[in-house]
């Protein structure tokens, strides 16, 4: 049958293992030639088509839940239940989602963009459905990158103690986005090695590669942990919660995945089904990638594997230029180290690692710890700069508030893909760290309008003791030019262009400075335009001096309204009792949905046009 064609996942139990086989086969041709053309997240889909359709096979969605951790990982899913012929739409505005989408399907029962969240939630789903006396699965696939975080971990205890049915899928690829770090994933390297060659006892794996499913599985199962008593099932991961453990199960034998998954169906209480995957299969470039170069792309030519966008020449990603000047600072001074949260590939920080392994740290999918260690090295003396995407940073407020702004700590915070980030959607756009940081005292929130601003701003915060935010969007920047940084006055603005017969002053920051200045020059009209660099603190003196001026004020951000610079600056003047005629463009009180930025900025309203144009409107009302 077409792909294309898949209605519901219920033909697949008509089919027999061949068949699946062959199914899957096909399955990952079509995702492979269809992320082509549209981009997403290949390679973590490639590594779960057999696990994906064994799950659709056994269990019977949407009765039984499927809660995907992160969700990137759902495009089989998708796939299987009758989403194929949109899947040219994929991350397209007003088209399928690369995360899973309630509204986009009644298979999908919860939504994620950030990992490590469906093990709690499927415990909540299993309590109220005992509580209902309802009968059906829970199933959370997730990967093991996702359980090494705090949150999993919380949860696995939890589960433990409440004894709820869920069956809970370990997909275990040794990889995140790039490879796993932490004494917990050399736990899950050793359970993968030694019990699944070494301890694993034939009968079974014989057993589960047959259907001999009777009186051995079911009580089987509760000695498991007998034939495989010297790994760290019992001594240090899920025996120790109190969770029943299967496995370690070949991700590629159907077979197998189907009888492991009907032996977890038939047991009463929470059970790990510990499944081996390797990410990227079945497409040489992903096999053979180590750095997640993979795990989310563009658009790509299947034969050569080549990728279809580049970066323009003298331009590279903001994500690399901000590396690039931590390396250079990290070069004349030995107490500024390089943390991120298992981001080093999407934060481009792959030179420092590489260049001082001693003075750099990735702690995986943890932001909270992420940041409560970079309190600890900076009470001790050192300069910790965290690169972290600004959506990631809501999941560590706890420890932004009460240690690193309480204990007013020199840490400096890159916020990656702050503003509006495109095709990921409402899970990732970075336009509410503006908003959740401002009332922080001793927070510094800056971003530069150029490579040269913001390395400046990076050299500042690095001399500066408070803690600094500095936010930077995804997209490219133009090159800098080889010059020494110089430090800015924390809180002062520019103007950055005005004339005699200003009609109308127009507070901007980051890359709307210049778009507009270009704007306003090409267009010939009389507007003043001021780069609000830091966000806080603000420049007293500059908007004591816009209030002079007496004409009509516009704040320009593409950030949340709502706790976004505007409203600051309405409330200095209505503490300085000033009287100001000033607007304020941003988003409004909504998720916003996924799409490019210039989609994104023309559904809003606030595309550049669209306001100079309402600016012109009210200055001639």
């Amino acid at each position: 049958m077409k792909i294309e064609d898949i209605k519901n996942p219920d033909f697949l139990k008509t089919l027999s293992v061949e068949e699946l086989n062959a199914l899957s086969g096909d399955i990952r041709k079509f995702l492979i030639e269809s992320v082509s053309k549209t981009g997403g997240h290949l390679s973590s889909n490639l590594g779960i088509v057999e696990l994906t359709v064994a799950l659709h096979y056994v269990f019977n969605c949407p009765r039984d839940r499927f809660l995907f951790d992160v969700g990137h990982q759902s495009y089989i899913h998708k796939i299987l239940t009758g989403r194929a012929d949109k899947m040219s739409t994929l991350r397209q505005f007003g088209g399928l989602s690369g995360f899973i989408k309630r509204n986009e399907s009644e298979y999908d029962c919860f939504e994620a963009g950030h990992s490590s969240t469906s093990l709690s939630a499927a415990l909540g789903m299993a309590v109220a459905r005992d509580l209902k006396g309802e009968h059906y699965d829970i199933v959370p696939i997730v990967g093991d990158g996702a359980l090494m975080s705090g949150l999993s971990l919380e949860a696995l205890n939890q589960i433990g103690y409440e004894k709820k049915k869920v069956i809970i899928v370990f997909n275990d690829n040794n990889m995140s986005i790039s490879k796993n770090v932490g004494a917990l994933s050399k736990s899950f390297a050793k359970l993968r090695s030694s019990a699944y060659y070494n301890e694993l006892k034939s009968d079974v794996k014989d057993a589960l590669k047959t259907k001999k499913l009777g009186n051995f599985f079911i009580k089987g199962v509760h000695n498991f942990k007998e034939s495989i008593k010297k790994s760290v099932v019992d001594s240090g991961v899920f025996g120790e919660f109190g969770i029943e453990y299967l496995g370690p199960i070949d991700g590629y034998d159907m077979n197998t995945l189907i009888n492991a998954f009907r032996t977890a169906q038939a047991e009463n209480g929470p059970i790990v089904v510990h499944v081996i995957t390797q990410k990227g299969k079945g497409y040489k470039y992903t096999e053979q990638d180590k750095n997640g170069t993979w795990h989310g792309v563009g658009k790509f030519d299947v034969e050569t594997g080549r990728f279809l966008s580049s970066v323009p020449a003298g331009y590279k990603s903001y994500s690399e230029m901000v590396s690039d000047e931590v390396l250079y600072n990290m070069d004349k001074r030995k107490d500024i180290v390089a943390l991120t949260p298992a981001m080093i590939s999407g934060s481009k920080m792959a030179k420092i690692f590489a260049k001082y392994p001693t003075r750099s740290f990735d702690c995986g999918i943890a932001e909270d710890h992420a940041l409560e260690f970079a309190a600890g090295l900076a009470l001790n003396g050192m300069h910790p700069f965290v690169a972290i995407y600004s959506s990631f940073l809501q999941r560590a407020y706890d420890q932004l508030n009460h240690d690193l702004c309480r204990m007013d700590l020199p840490v400096v915070l890159g916020l990656d893909r702050s503003g509006l980030v495109g095709e990921d959607g409402d899970t990732h756009h970075g336009v509410f760290d503006i908003s959740f940081m401002k009332s922080l005292p001793n927070m510094i929130i800056a971003e530069g309008k150029d490579a040269k601003e913001t390395g400046n701003l990076i050299y500042t915060a690095f001399n500066t003791p408070h803690p600094f935010a500095i936010r930077y969007p995804r997209g490219n920047v133009k090159n800098k030019e080889n010059e020494e940084n110089s430090l800015i006055e924390v809180g002062k603005w520019t103007v950055e262009y005005n004339n005699d017969s200003t009609r109308a002053i127009i507070i901007t920051y980051g890359n709307d400075v210049d778009e507009l200045v270009k704007l306003v020059c090409e267009n010939s009209l009389n507007y003043e335009i001021v780069n609000a660099r830091f966000i806080k603190p603000m420049d007293s003196d500059m908007l004591c001096y816009i209030a002079e001026r007496d004409v009509p004020v516009y704040v320009y951000t593409c950030d949340m309204l709502s706790g976004g610079l505007a409203e600051e600056i309405l409330s200095f003047y209505n503490k300085k009792g000033m009287d100001v005629n000033l607007k304020s463009v941003g988003i409004p009180d909504t998720y916003v949905p996924q799409g490019t930025v210039a989609q994104l900025k023309e559904y809003l309203g606030i595309d550049l046009k669209t306001f100079l144009e309402q600016v012109e409107k009210d200055l001639n009302a």
